[in-house]
């Protein structure tokens, strides 16, 4: 097998081209005969010279080992039915697959014989280039400190600048996100002020991707995790709107009025249900509906957020979560700062809201169950994020340190169950890594010189997006120490979460003991009251004798200083 490669060059690359043309003679210069040069000529014999112009060249040649190549193939041709299964017939087929993929032998032989066929698959290439050869080595944690950078900043294209209040991340990828844009103030609110949202390619911030025109400013915006195309958005006049992207800016079907929250809805979320059309909204008005996006003339189910049971709202909702693996349960924040658990399949309606948590002094801002412990959850309110479990109602088993700003969002990390993130008034994003410490931010980034007012995190943990009050969203990415779960991190967190519990259970049953304590002592005091009955006369008495022995102890202390100051 001869290989040959021959090097060339262009004509461009040996220089400028000449260029000859015939002209008349003419003088350019003339120089005068000097008469002392020519007794200084020496007459030479003619000499000879040669002269190379072109580059050295030299030429290699060289012949690799022929690989030979086979190409093997494998044909499968259907068979082995029963003989009570005809082959022709698709609808038979069907339901006799159904049957046998239901069957657990078939689920255990598919993965023996799927090792098997990978191995043979594997032995038909010389070289296996897909070969793991530190497959069995673990890795160690990532020792680069925390730290994020800023990748782009996306700022409301209109001269009114209003406040990013809610952000959506693109479902099928981190291409694009959808942010909500409103002010909630209403006495900075004016007639002319725009309404549209955006949604913004991560690649482009000069221009949005796409403009979602509501009735009224969104509030919140989520995206359906089944349906990357379909959005929905709550409004500033409690109604619930629904976009398909490919037919337009305008929204597609929005909730009646009548039918609606009377306050702004504060926050939507997208329900796991075999149509994936079902979501839920909460409001400060009290309520919680529910809604199917094919028909939103009425929500198909309400609940009021009531814990005395006296069927009238007594709180207003703000934020809400919702956990897959936990369908019927669902919780509410409050802007009281309580925190409700519900059952969406309780019995009667009042046995609904199955628990009740109190800790924050302010609207509850944030309430999200850690991805990797869903007994656990995290709440935002007032100054401080506090962590809590599901066993304990009476107080939280972790929390921050007080801020001097107000705090506005929090999310935890979906890839580290350690992690979570909150945003300040100050223009501060804080880090908090519990493997590291638990009294401060890992992280503190000063991402604006304005008030963060939202918050929201790619899937894949890497990429943060946080908006401003006048409408910038900054998008963020996070080093490798916070985006890639460290080494037996879910084991240490588990034992973090289990300490904590536990000792917010002595606390409680220590306080409770003191409580019974003290109530059991008043009781007897009520029982004997003459024998603690003291004569006010006496009380009295004794008050005035401490008072004039403190008098007496000033006038000779100050009589002792004039005296020292005399001599």
């Amino acid at each position: 097998m001869e290989i040959v490669y021959v090097y060339t060059k262009k004509r461009e690359e040996f220089g400028r081209q000449c260029n000859f043309a015939d002209r008349v003679a003419e003088s350019l210069v003339d120089i005068p005969v000097d008469d002392s040069l020519k007794e200084q000529y020496i007459v030479r014999n003619p000499c000879e010279s040669a002269i190379q112009c072109a580059p050295e060249m030299s030429e290699h040649e060289v012949n690799t080992e022929r690989f030979e190549t086979m190409s093997r193939g494998i044909n499968h041709v259907e068979g082995g039915w029963p003989k009570d299964v005809n082959s022709a017939e698709v609808e038979q087929t069907l339901r006799y697959r159904k049957k046998v993929e239901k069957d657990e032998v078939y689920i255990q032989a598919i993965q023996q014989l799927g090792s098997v066929m990978e191995h043979t698959i594997r032995q038909n290439n010389a070289v296996d280039i897909y070969e793991e050869y530190f497959d069995d080595v673990i890795e160690d944690g990532c020792v680069e400190p925390p730290s994020a950078k800023t990748i782009n900043v996306f700022r409301d294209p209109n001269e009114l600048k209003r406040t990013a209040t809610n952000i959506s991340w693109y479902p099928d990828n981190a291409q694009k996100l959808a942010v909500a844009y409103s002010v909630l103030e209403f006495q900075r609110s004016s007639p002319g002020m725009c309404m549209d949202s955006y949604i913004w390619d991560v690649e482009s911030p000069n221009k949005p991707d796409m403009a979602l025109k509501p009735i009224s400013p969104l509030v919140c915006i989520e995206y359906n995790p089944k349906d990357p195309h379909c959005l929905v958005g709550g409004q500033y006049n409690g109604q619930l709107a629904f976009w398909d992207t490919r037919k337009g800016s305008q929204p597609i079907e929005v909730s009646a009025i009548s039918a609606s929250h009377s306050d702004p809805l504060y926050k939507v979320i997208f329900l796991t249900s075999k149509t994936g059309t079902e979501c839920f909204t909460t409001s400060t008005d009290g309520q919680v509906l529910w809604w199917d996006i094919r028909k939103m003339a009425e929500p198909t189910e309400t609940l009021i957020l009531d814990i005395t049971k006296k069927g009238k709202p007594t709180l207003g909702g703000i934020s809400l979560e919702y956990e897959s693996t936990m369908p019927t349960k669902f919780m509410v924040g409050t802007e009281q700062g309580t925190i409700l658990s519900c059952n969406r399949k309780a019995k009667s309606p009042a046995d609904r809201i199955v628990a009740s948590f109190s800790g924050h002094y302010g609207p509850v801002y944030a309430l999200q169950r850690n991805p990797f412990f869903p007994k656990n959850f995290l709440t935002v309110g007032d100054w401080t994020a506090r962590v809590w479990s599901e066993d304990l109602r009476d107080s939280s088993i972790m929390w921050t340190k007080f801020h001097n700003s107000y705090l506005t969002d929090g999310c935890w990390s979906p890839v580290r169950p350690a992690v979570f993130f909150t945003s300040r008034m100050d223009g501060c994003l804080d880090v908090w890594d519990y493997m590291f410490k638990q009294s401060d931010p890992t992280l503190s980034l000063q991402v604006c010189d304005e008030a963060l007012n939202c918050l929201s995190i790619q899937e894949g943990g890497s990429l943060m997006a946080c908006g401003s009050h006048s409408g910038n969203v900054t998008l963020l990415e996070l080093s490798e120490s916070l985006s890639q779960q460290q080494r037996n991190e879910k084991a240490t967190v588990t034992q973090i979460f289990e300490r904590e519990t536990k000792r917010e259970k002595i606390l409680e049953s220590r306080y409770r003991e003191m409580k019974l304590k003290e109530r059991a002592k008043s009781q007897q005091e009520e029982k004997n009251p003459e024998d603690d009955e003291e004569n006010p006369e006496e009380l009295v008495e004794e008050a005035e004798k401490n008072f004039w022995f403190t008098v007496e102890q000033e006038k000779a202390g100050i009589e002792k200083k004039e005296r020292e100051a005399e001599k």
